[in-house]
């Protein structure tokens, strides 16, 4: 089946791309969740606003993404979140309010779906949180989680 990325989707493309995946995925998965369009004529003419898009949102090259990691790898991030007794969260720390802890401590804009967490942060505590800015660059910060 071939189908339209309108999302990223690891391990298989960037928005704008044109990939051949097997019937049941593309049917049962991508296309419900909003990750990709059936290929067709017509809509093969919108993959160029697409990439208009991703481009600028996106790093522009190699040196804007080293520019990027070394004003993330010297930043302090702290998050506030409500915890009970403990230290434990009410809930999770989403990778949008992570983003928005960032763009508070004086950081760049990001993107959330870029983020790569250690597993589910559900208590208070220091994290270490990798983006991926460009394919070949990515960066390392310390999210602290305090109670508030």
């Amino acid at each position: 089946m071939k189908i339209i990325l309108t999302q990223e989707v690891s391990g298989l493309g960037a928005p704008g791309d044109i990939v051949e995946v097997k019937n049941g995925y593309g049917r049962n998965y991508l296309l419900p969740q909003g990750f990709a369009i059936a290929w067709t004529k017509g809509a093969e003419k919108q993959v160029t606003l697409i990439k208009r898009a991703r481009s600028a949102r996106e790093i522009r090259d190699l040196g804007h993404a080293n520019e990027v990691k070394g004003q993330l790898e010297g930043l302090k991030v702290s998050l506030k979140a409500r915890a009970g007794d403990g230290g434990r969260l009410f809930g999770s720390v989403t990778p949008a309010e992570i983003v928005d802890a960032v763009k508070a401590a004086g950081g760049p804009v990001l993107d959330r779906r870029r983020l790569e967490l250690p597993g589910h942060i559900k208590s208070t505590g220091s994290y270490p949180v990798r983006i991926k800015l460009h394919p070949e660059v990515s960066a390392k910060f310390d999210l602290n989680v305090v109670q508030g």
